[in-house]
Protein backbone atom coordinates (compact mmCIF):
# COMPACT_ATOMS: atom_id res chain seq x y z
CA UNK A 1 0.00 0.00 0.00
CA UNK A 2 1.42 3.39 -1.02
CA UNK A 3 1.96 6.24 1.45
CA UNK A 4 -0.85 8.74 0.86
CA UNK A 5 1.51 11.64 1.71
CA UNK A 6 3.66 10.76 -1.28
CA UNK A 7 0.85 11.83 -3.58
CA UNK A 8 0.63 15.38 -2.17
CA UNK A 9 2.12 17.91 -4.60
CA UNK A 10 3.82 21.01 -3.13
CA UNK A 11 3.59 24.10 -5.33
CA UNK A 12 6.91 25.27 -6.80
CA UNK A 13 6.79 28.71 -5.14
CA UNK A 14 6.49 27.04 -1.71
CA UNK A 15 9.44 24.79 -2.51
CA UNK A 16 11.52 27.83 -3.43
CA UNK A 17 10.50 29.65 -0.25
CA UNK A 18 11.43 26.65 1.90
CA UNK A 19 14.78 26.33 0.12
CA UNK A 20 15.55 30.02 0.68
CA UNK A 21 14.60 29.74 4.36
CA UNK A 22 16.87 26.73 4.84
CA UNK A 23 19.80 28.59 3.27
CA UNK A 24 19.25 31.58 5.59
CA UNK A 25 19.04 29.35 8.68
CA UNK A 26 22.12 27.43 7.63
CA UNK A 27 24.10 30.62 7.13
CA UNK A 28 23.07 31.87 10.56
CA UNK A 29 24.06 28.62 12.19
CA UNK A 30 27.29 28.05 10.28
CA UNK A 31 28.40 31.64 9.69
CA UNK A 32 32.11 32.32 9.62
CA UNK A 33 33.92 32.22 12.93
CA UNK A 34 35.56 35.56 12.20
CA UNK A 35 32.18 37.29 11.85
CA UNK A 36 30.95 35.76 15.10
CA UNK A 37 34.13 36.74 16.94
CA UNK A 38 34.02 40.28 15.54
CA UNK A 39 30.36 40.64 16.53
CA UNK A 40 31.12 39.38 20.03
CA UNK A 41 34.02 41.83 20.39
CA UNK A 42 31.89 44.69 19.12
CA UNK A 43 29.16 43.88 21.65
CA UNK A 44 31.33 45.12 24.52
CA UNK A 45 30.81 48.72 25.50
CA UNK A 46 33.58 50.85 24.08
CA UNK A 47 35.35 53.34 26.29
CA UNK A 48 33.68 55.93 24.07
CA UNK A 49 30.40 54.81 25.63
CA UNK A 50 31.49 55.89 29.11
CA UNK A 51 33.86 58.76 28.31
CA UNK A 52 32.89 61.63 26.03
CA UNK A 53 35.32 63.94 24.27
CA UNK A 54 34.17 66.78 26.50
CA UNK A 55 34.97 64.71 29.60
CA UNK A 56 38.39 63.75 28.23
CA UNK A 57 39.22 67.38 27.53
CA UNK A 58 38.03 68.33 31.00
CA UNK A 59 40.22 65.66 32.62
CA UNK A 60 43.33 66.79 30.72
CA UNK A 61 43.00 70.55 30.17
CA UNK A 62 46.77 71.12 30.05
CA UNK A 63 47.60 68.16 27.81
CA UNK A 64 49.88 68.39 24.81
CA UNK A 65 47.87 68.66 21.58
CA UNK A 66 49.49 65.36 20.55
CA UNK A 67 47.17 63.52 22.93
CA UNK A 68 43.66 63.68 21.49
CA UNK A 69 40.44 61.97 22.45
CA UNK A 70 40.07 60.63 18.90
CA UNK A 71 43.52 59.01 19.06
CA UNK A 72 42.76 57.45 22.43
CA UNK A 73 39.44 55.96 21.33
CA UNK A 74 40.92 54.70 18.07
CA UNK A 75 43.75 53.03 19.98
CA UNK A 76 41.30 51.36 22.36
CA UNK A 77 39.04 50.11 19.58
CA UNK A 78 41.78 48.91 17.22
CA UNK A 79 43.87 47.17 19.85
CA UNK A 80 40.64 45.76 21.27
CA UNK A 81 40.40 43.54 18.19
CA UNK A 82 43.61 41.76 19.17
CA UNK A 83 44.22 38.97 21.62
CA UNK A 84 47.49 37.16 22.29
CA UNK A 85 47.95 33.70 23.77
CA UNK A 86 51.17 33.38 25.71
CA UNK A 87 52.42 29.81 26.21
CA UNK A 88 55.49 29.16 28.33
CA UNK A 89 57.63 26.07 28.74
CA UNK A 90 60.28 25.69 31.42
CA UNK A 91 60.98 29.07 32.99
CA UNK A 92 61.36 31.42 30.05
CA UNK A 93 60.74 29.62 26.74
CA UNK A 94 57.80 31.26 25.01
CA UNK A 95 55.40 30.93 22.12
CA UNK A 96 53.07 33.84 21.26
CA UNK A 97 49.98 33.34 19.11
CA UNK A 98 48.31 36.56 18.01
CA UNK A 99 44.67 36.55 16.86
CA UNK A 100 42.98 39.32 14.92
CA UNK A 101 39.39 39.06 16.09
CA UNK A 102 38.11 41.00 13.10
CA UNK A 103 39.23 38.22 10.73
CA UNK A 104 39.65 35.27 13.07
CA UNK A 105 43.19 34.76 11.75
CA UNK A 106 45.75 33.46 14.25
CA UNK A 107 49.49 33.72 13.69
CA UNK A 108 52.46 32.53 15.72
CA UNK A 109 54.47 35.72 16.11
CA UNK A 110 57.13 34.45 18.47
CA UNK A 111 58.51 31.00 19.14
CA UNK A 112 61.72 30.82 21.10
CA UNK A 113 64.58 28.75 19.76
CA UNK A 114 64.31 26.11 22.50
CA UNK A 115 60.53 25.70 22.22
CA UNK A 116 60.72 22.22 20.66
CA UNK A 117 63.74 21.00 22.62
CA UNK A 118 63.08 17.78 24.54
CA UNK A 119 64.16 19.31 27.85
CA UNK A 120 61.74 22.21 27.39
CA UNK A 121 58.84 19.93 26.47
CA UNK A 122 59.31 18.03 29.72
CA UNK A 123 58.71 21.15 31.76
CA UNK A 124 55.11 22.01 32.66
CA UNK A 125 53.41 24.45 30.29
CA UNK A 126 51.54 27.53 31.45
CA UNK A 127 49.21 29.46 29.20
CA UNK A 128 47.32 32.71 29.51
CA UNK A 129 45.44 34.90 27.06
CA UNK A 130 45.63 38.69 26.88
CA UNK A 131 42.42 40.02 25.35
CA UNK A 132 43.03 43.71 24.73
CA UNK A 133 39.30 44.14 24.19
CA UNK A 134 38.90 43.78 27.96
CA UNK A 135 40.56 47.13 28.62
CA UNK A 136 38.08 49.00 30.84
CA UNK A 137 35.37 46.66 29.53
CA UNK A 138 35.61 43.31 31.30
CA UNK A 139 33.49 43.93 34.37
CA UNK A 140 30.49 45.99 35.44
CA UNK A 141 30.31 49.72 34.56
CA UNK A 142 31.51 50.85 38.00
CA UNK A 143 34.57 48.58 37.93
CA UNK A 144 35.33 49.58 34.36
CA UNK A 145 35.29 53.25 35.32
CA UNK A 146 37.48 52.50 38.32
CA UNK A 147 39.98 50.87 35.99
CA UNK A 148 39.87 53.89 33.69
CA UNK A 149 40.58 56.14 36.68
CA UNK A 150 43.55 53.97 37.66
CA UNK A 151 44.92 53.97 34.12
CA UNK A 152 44.52 57.73 33.78
CA UNK A 153 46.15 58.27 37.19
CA UNK A 154 49.28 56.39 36.22
CA UNK A 155 49.69 57.90 32.74
CA UNK A 156 49.06 61.37 34.19
CA UNK A 157 51.83 60.96 36.73
CA UNK A 158 54.16 59.64 34.04
CA UNK A 159 53.56 62.63 31.75
CA UNK A 160 52.97 65.62 34.02
CA UNK A 161 55.17 68.71 34.06
CA UNK A 162 55.64 69.68 37.67
CA UNK A 163 52.96 69.40 40.31
CA UNK A 164 50.30 72.04 40.76
CA UNK A 165 48.27 70.15 43.36
CA UNK A 166 45.16 70.23 41.17
CA UNK A 167 45.81 67.03 39.20
CA UNK A 168 44.88 68.69 35.91
CA UNK A 169 48.35 68.54 34.37
CA UNK A 170 48.47 65.01 32.95
CA UNK A 171 49.50 64.07 29.40
CA UNK A 172 51.86 67.01 29.01
CA UNK A 173 55.05 65.13 28.03
CA UNK A 174 55.35 63.07 24.85
CA UNK A 175 58.78 61.76 25.80
CA UNK A 176 61.05 62.06 28.79
CA UNK A 177 63.27 65.11 29.18
CA UNK A 178 66.61 63.37 28.85
CA UNK A 179 66.69 61.85 25.38
CA UNK A 180 70.44 61.23 25.47
CA UNK A 181 69.98 57.93 27.30
CA UNK A 182 69.55 54.95 24.96
CA UNK A 183 67.85 52.53 27.43
CA UNK A 184 69.16 49.32 25.89
CA UNK A 185 69.64 45.97 27.56
CA UNK A 186 70.74 42.53 26.36
CA UNK A 187 67.71 40.73 25.00
CA UNK A 188 67.92 37.74 22.66
CA UNK A 189 64.34 38.08 21.46
CA UNK A 190 64.19 41.86 21.18
CA UNK A 191 67.72 43.07 20.44
CA UNK A 192 68.32 46.79 20.24
CA UNK A 193 68.87 48.21 16.76
CA UNK A 194 72.18 50.06 16.47
CA UNK A 195 71.69 53.82 16.55
CA UNK A 196 68.17 53.65 18.00
CA UNK A 197 67.19 54.95 21.42
CA UNK A 198 64.51 53.41 23.59
CA UNK A 199 63.97 56.17 26.13
CA UNK A 200 60.57 56.76 27.72
CA UNK A 201 57.87 57.70 25.23
CA UNK A 202 54.09 57.95 25.18
CA UNK A 203 51.51 58.04 27.98
CA UNK A 204 53.17 55.22 29.94
CA UNK A 205 56.69 56.35 29.03
CA UNK A 206 57.52 52.92 27.64
CA UNK A 207 61.29 52.33 27.73
CA UNK A 208 63.97 49.74 26.88
CA UNK A 209 64.23 47.64 23.75
CA UNK A 210 62.60 44.65 25.45
CA UNK A 211 59.36 46.56 26.01
CA UNK A 212 59.41 48.13 22.55
CA UNK A 213 59.83 44.71 20.92
CA UNK A 214 57.23 43.00 23.08
CA UNK A 215 54.75 45.82 22.47
CA UNK A 216 55.42 45.69 18.75
CA UNK A 217 54.77 41.93 18.67
CA UNK A 218 51.40 42.40 20.37
CA UNK A 219 50.30 45.55 18.56
CA UNK A 220 51.55 44.83 15.04
CA UNK A 221 52.40 41.12 15.06
CA UNK A 222 55.94 42.14 14.12
CA UNK A 223 58.63 43.00 16.65
CA UNK A 224 60.65 44.95 14.09
CA UNK A 225 58.13 47.78 13.67
CA UNK A 226 58.93 49.49 16.97
CA UNK A 227 62.44 48.09 17.39
CA UNK A 228 63.39 49.69 14.08
CA UNK A 229 61.20 52.77 14.56
CA UNK A 230 60.83 53.56 18.27
CA UNK A 231 60.20 57.19 17.33
CA UNK A 232 56.71 56.16 16.14
CA UNK A 233 55.63 56.28 19.79
CA UNK A 234 56.28 60.03 19.86
CA UNK A 235 55.04 60.85 16.35
CA UNK A 236 51.84 58.77 16.06
CA UNK A 237 49.38 59.40 18.93
CA UNK A 238 47.36 56.24 18.22
CA UNK A 239 50.48 54.08 18.51
CA UNK A 240 51.48 56.01 21.63
CA UNK A 241 48.18 55.19 23.35
CA UNK A 242 48.40 51.57 22.16
CA UNK A 243 51.76 51.13 23.89
CA UNK A 244 50.24 52.41 27.13
CA UNK A 245 47.30 50.00 26.85
CA UNK A 246 49.69 47.17 25.97
CA UNK A 247 51.71 47.82 29.11
CA UNK A 248 48.59 48.05 31.27
CA UNK A 249 47.08 44.82 29.96
CA UNK A 250 50.15 42.61 29.57
CA UNK A 251 51.65 40.57 32.43
CA UNK A 252 55.44 40.69 32.71
CA UNK A 253 57.81 38.11 34.19
CA UNK A 254 56.60 37.45 37.75
CA UNK A 255 54.26 40.45 37.54
CA UNK A 256 50.51 40.34 36.93
CA UNK A 257 48.92 42.89 34.64
CA UNK A 258 47.70 46.14 36.15
CA UNK A 259 44.35 45.34 34.49
CA UNK A 260 43.95 42.05 36.36
CA UNK A 261 44.92 43.71 39.63
CA UNK A 262 42.55 46.68 39.50
CA UNK A 263 39.48 44.64 38.46
CA UNK A 264 40.07 42.12 41.26
CA UNK A 265 41.06 39.22 39.03
CA UNK A 266 44.55 38.78 40.48
CA UNK A 267 45.22 37.19 43.84
CA UNK A 268 48.68 37.15 45.43
CA UNK A 269 50.60 33.90 45.66
CA UNK A 270 52.77 32.94 48.64
CA UNK A 271 55.75 34.93 47.36
CA UNK A 272 53.59 38.02 46.81
CA UNK A 273 52.05 37.72 50.26
CA UNK A 274 55.50 37.47 51.84
CA UNK A 275 56.48 40.64 49.97
CA UNK A 276 53.41 42.52 51.21
CA UNK A 277 51.78 42.71 47.78
CA UNK A 278 48.01 42.97 47.94
CA UNK A 279 45.23 43.71 45.41
CA UNK A 280 44.43 47.37 44.91
CA UNK A 281 45.69 50.55 43.30
CA UNK A 282 48.99 50.37 45.18
CA UNK A 283 49.84 47.18 43.34
CA UNK A 284 49.51 48.95 39.97
CA UNK A 285 52.20 51.38 41.15
CA UNK A 286 54.40 48.41 42.06
CA UNK A 287 53.95 46.92 38.60
CA UNK A 288 54.85 50.15 36.84
CA UNK A 289 57.65 51.53 39.02
CA UNK A 290 57.91 49.48 42.18
CA UNK A 291 61.67 49.49 42.50
CA UNK A 292 61.69 53.28 42.71
CA UNK A 293 58.45 54.16 44.47
CA UNK A 294 57.42 51.21 46.65
CA UNK A 295 58.60 49.86 50.02
CA UNK A 296 59.74 53.34 50.98
CA UNK A 297 57.09 54.27 53.53
CA UNK A 298 53.97 56.36 53.31
CA UNK A 299 55.63 59.68 52.55
CA UNK A 300 57.02 58.73 49.14
CA UNK A 301 56.13 61.75 46.99
CA UNK A 302 55.80 60.00 43.63
CA UNK A 303 53.60 57.26 45.08
CA UNK A 304 51.35 59.81 46.75
CA UNK A 305 51.11 61.79 43.52
CA UNK A 306 49.72 58.73 41.74
CA UNK A 307 47.27 58.18 44.61
CA UNK A 308 46.16 61.80 44.42
CA UNK A 309 45.53 61.46 40.70
CA UNK A 310 43.59 58.24 41.26
CA UNK A 311 41.25 59.81 43.79
CA UNK A 312 40.83 62.86 41.55
CA UNK A 313 39.83 60.77 38.53
CA UNK A 314 37.52 58.56 40.60
CA UNK A 315 35.66 61.68 41.67
CA UNK A 316 35.56 63.13 38.15
CA UNK A 317 34.21 59.86 36.72
CA UNK A 318 31.59 59.53 39.45
CA UNK A 319 32.85 56.32 41.05
CA UNK A 320 34.46 55.41 44.35
CA UNK A 321 36.94 52.91 45.75
CA UNK A 322 36.14 52.95 49.48
CA UNK A 323 38.35 49.95 50.28
CA UNK A 324 41.23 51.22 48.23
CA UNK A 325 44.58 49.63 49.04
CA UNK A 326 46.20 52.64 47.44
CA UNK A 327 49.64 52.59 49.04
CA UNK A 328 52.61 50.44 48.08
CA UNK A 329 54.69 51.91 50.90
CA UNK A 330 55.24 48.50 52.47
CA UNK A 331 55.35 46.41 49.29
CA UNK A 332 58.61 45.03 47.99
CA UNK A 333 59.27 45.83 44.34
CA UNK A 334 59.90 43.16 41.76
Amino acid sequence: MSNPKSNIRIPKYIKLSLLLLSVILLSLKCGSTSNNVAASAASKTSVAGVLSEQQFNDLFPMRDKFYTYAAFIKAVDELGMIKVKIARRATSVYQFTRTDKSTGKSTIIRQDEDWNEAWAKKKPDSTYVIDYGNFCAEKDPQTNKKELAAFFANISHETRHGQDGQYNDGLMFIHENNTSLVYTADNDNYPAVPGKKYYGRGPMQISYNGNYGYASDCIFGDKKVLLNNPELVETDPVIAFKTAIYFWMTPQTLKPSAHDVIIGKWQPNAADQAAGRTPGFGMTINIINGQVECNKGENMQAMNDRIGFYRYFLSKLGVSDPNCACSCGKMKGY
